[in-house]
């Protein structure tokens, strides 16, 4: 695994003094990840989220990541690249994706995650054909992997964490199929006894949001259970949340 132990290369402007401190995984260079991505090939490629376009890398030691890419036109941004990097690496738990490391250098910011295999939980409910391979127990053993997960952000952890973008497909599966949440960009910290706060700007996916947070935006770590319980009726379902919405308009 190639990666450069100093990070004196930064951009100013992005990644203050104060980052770097609170930053626990080491610093990729980009042309270690121009290599192992063959230069982001459409071979490489994985699929694209609300960040960006994600690609497999094979580095030095044959190791695999998931190398996530921020385009210039993604919906998330430099506050929300920051939260993952200087958040994520604190964070230590089976059903959580691990960040391995990040990359900002010519214009370009990265993030390296362990390498999820059968990609996320959506890409196997909402499959013809994959979604047979979802037995019941199976479905038993995400859904109780998603819950341990949450249980670790809200009350385990050092940091007591929202994550507030919960949803299928920010739910990965590895190898055995175990479930792993993933994509924090949009998560906030809670401070001390608070068990809630509010914001002014609404963000995360609509049909996964709380009442309370989608119209007046007050979340909680209830917001997560919420979208948790959404979570919940999509896998015993097999059916998108948007789908009920329209049997209800029907």
């Amino acid at each position: 695994m190639e990666y450069l132990p100093h990070r004196d290369s930064f951009d100013e402007d992005l990644i203050t003094e104060d980052d770097k401190k609170r930053i626990d995984v080491p610093f990729f260079s980009l042309n270690s990840i121009l290599v192992a991505t063959e230069n982001f090939s459409n071979a490489s490629k994985l699929g694209r989220g609300g960040f960006g376009p994600v690609c497999k890398g094979n580095f030095l030691g044959g190791t695999d990541m998931a190398v996530k890419r921020l385009s210039s036109d993604s919906g998330q941004g430099v506050e929300e690249f920051k939260t993952e990097v200087t958040l994520i690496a604190k964070l230590q738990h089976r059903n959580l994706v691990r960040l391995l490391g990040y990359c900002v250098e010519r214009n370009e910011k990265i993030l390296l995650y362990e390498y999820m295999p059968n990609k996320s939980l959506d890409t196997f409910l909402f499959d013809h054909a994959f979604c047979r391979l979802l037995d019941w127990r199976i479905r038993f053993e995400i859904i109780l992997g998603i819950a341990r997960g949450l249980l670790y952000l809200h009350q385990d952890s050092r940091l007591r964490i929202i994550h507030r973008d919960l949803k299928t497909s920010n739910i990965l599966l590895d190898e055995e199929m175990n479930a792993k949440i993933s994509d924090f960009g949009l998560a906030r910290i809670v401070e001390g006894k608070n068990t809630e706060a509010n914001t002014n700007k609404v963000v995360g996916t609509y049909g996964y949001m709380s009442p309370e947070y989608a119209m007046e935006g007050l979340f909680s770590t209830k917001s997560d259970v919420f979208a948790f319980g959404v979570v919940l009726l999509e896998i015993i379902s097999g059916r998108r949340n948007m789908e009920f919405f329209e049997d209800v308009k029907m």
